[in-house]
Formats: C-alpha cells, sequence, structure tokens
C-alpha cells in the first residue's frame, strides 16, 4: 500500500482539515488514516495499486451497506420482539433507504473532502450515500464491529430511527401503487420518453395512466425518478380510495 499512501499524501495540503473533519465525524482517533483516505476517493482518478488494482471507495462502499444492513437487524430485532421477518425487512429498508443516506452524507458534508477529477457539481445525490457507506466500511476494517456499531447507533439510529413514525414511511410510491392496481385488478402504464427541452441535463417524461385514463404526468433527470415522482403525484390523486381500499 506504499504507492497508495505515497499519492494519498501528496494532498497533505488539505489533509489537517480533513483529518480533523475526519474526527469530529468519527468521535475517535483512527488507527489507519490511509483506509479513510481510499474512503474519499473517487474512481475518476484512476489509482491503483502495486497490483493493478484500482484504488477508490466503492469496494468500502460495498462493506459499509452490508455492515449498516447487520446493525440495523440487530436493532430491529432486539428493538422489535413482535415483528415478523416481513415487517423487520421493510422496516430495515426505509432505514437504510438510498434517500435517507444521502441525507447522512449531506448532513456530514461529505462530499466536500472527496478525492476527484471531476468538479463536485458533476455528482448526482447518490454520491452523498455512497461516501457514507464507503465510511462505514472504513470504520469497520479500522476499529471493528463494535466501534462500527457505536458510530451507526451515533449518526443513524438515535438521531433519525422512530419506529413509529418510520411505520408510515412510504419507501415508494410507485411500488404502492402497483400494488393496489393488482389488488383492485386495475391496469397501469408508464409512458416513458424523453423530454430535453432547454435543459443541459438529460430529462425524462412520464404519463401514468390507470384503467386507460391519464392520471398524472412527470419529468425528472432519469426514467426511475420520472416515474416515482408520476406515480407520488397519481397517489396522491386518489388517496381516498386507496387507503379505503
Amino acid at each position: 500500500m506504499g504507492l497508495i499512501r505515497k499519492i494519498l499524501n501528496s494532498r497533505s495540503k488539505d489533509d489537517g482539515n480533513f483529518f480533523i473533519h475526519l474526527h469530529r465525524i468519527l468521535g475517535f482517533k483512527p488507527k489507519d488514516y490511509e483506509i479513510y483516505r481510499i474512503a474519499f476517493t473517487h474512481r475518476s482518478t484512476n489509482l491503483k495499486d502495486e497490483k493493478g488494482n484500482a484504488v477508490n471507495y466503492e469496494r468500502l462502499e460495498f462493506l459499509g451497506d452490508a455492515m449498516l444492513s447487520a446493525v440495523i437487524s440487530k436493532y430491529l430485532f432486539e428493538k422489535v420482539p413482535s415483528g415478523d421477518e416481513g415487517y423487520l425487512t421493510k422496516m430495515r429498508s426505509k432505514i437504510v433507504s438510498r434517500e435517507h443516506l444521502n441525507e447522512l452524507g449531506k448532513e456530514l458534508h461529505l462530499l466536500d473532502y472527496v478525492i476527484s477529477s471531476i468538479s463536485k457539481e458533476s455528482f448526482g445525490d447518490n454520491v452523498h450515500g455512497n461516501l457514507f457507506e464507503a465510511l462505514v466500511g472504513a470504520i469497520y476494517l479500522d476499529k471493528g464491529y463494535n466501534s462500527c456499531e457505536r458510530f451507526i447507533d451515533k449518526r443513524v439510529i438515535k438521531p433519525h430511527v422512530d419506529i413509529e413514525r418510520l411505520e408510515g414511511k412510504v419507501i415508494s410510491y410507485k411500488s404502492l401503487l402497483i400494488e393496489w392496481c393488482q389488488k383492485e385488478k386495475k391496469s397501469f402504464y408508464f409512458n416513458v420518453f424523453e423530454d430535453n427541452g432547454n435543459d443541459v441535463l438529460k430529462h425524462f417524461a412520464v404519463k401514468l395512466s390507470i384503467d386507460n385514463k391519464l392520471v398524472s404526468k412527470a419529468r425528472a433527470t432519469s426514467k426511475k425518478k420520472a416515474e416515482e415522482a408520476a406515480a407520488k403525484r397519481a397517489y396522491f390523486a386518489l388517496q381516498n380510495q386507496i387507503e379505503n381500499r
């Protein structure tokens, strides 16, 4: 890992602020600073180790995702003894949803310390959650499971997990709407097409029809976001029917 250390340490001008911020986020002194630098290294740097392996946060992101799932699963298992497998799975999905992880990454200003060869304005929202997962993965490798669990408890569970509130939180309006249509034997169709207009970024528009009747429209920078936005509008337009089924 000597080559990696040499490359990352070449950014020594920024290291002071990075390590001060890192200490504040973690609440403890790291043993291996190098692993945290990797946790903030974007693939656009094209860094490689002596064996030619890519050096960026993506592998740590994978590990952090698994650790978050394990710690949150244990918390829910102990907190809600009456919850069955389906309930626990649904609640865990709400806690570790991409939207929530992105909010956590923004809350900690993780993007401020990413090492990248592209501008920060070029990143989408998901980079915030990706960095948060990578940070969790780095903590696990540096300090082990117990420290990782304490960090997740401090940064995720205590400030943000409210079981009663989460029970009423909708993860996906699209899934909710599709489930309702299937139960009520209604046909539905998401008509997706490109709709760039004068926008610099590519946009997609969606027309959502239920039983061959146009119910809602939406547009966004991805097909998935546009469909979710259209489904959300349709849900609120049909809320009384859906909730009183």
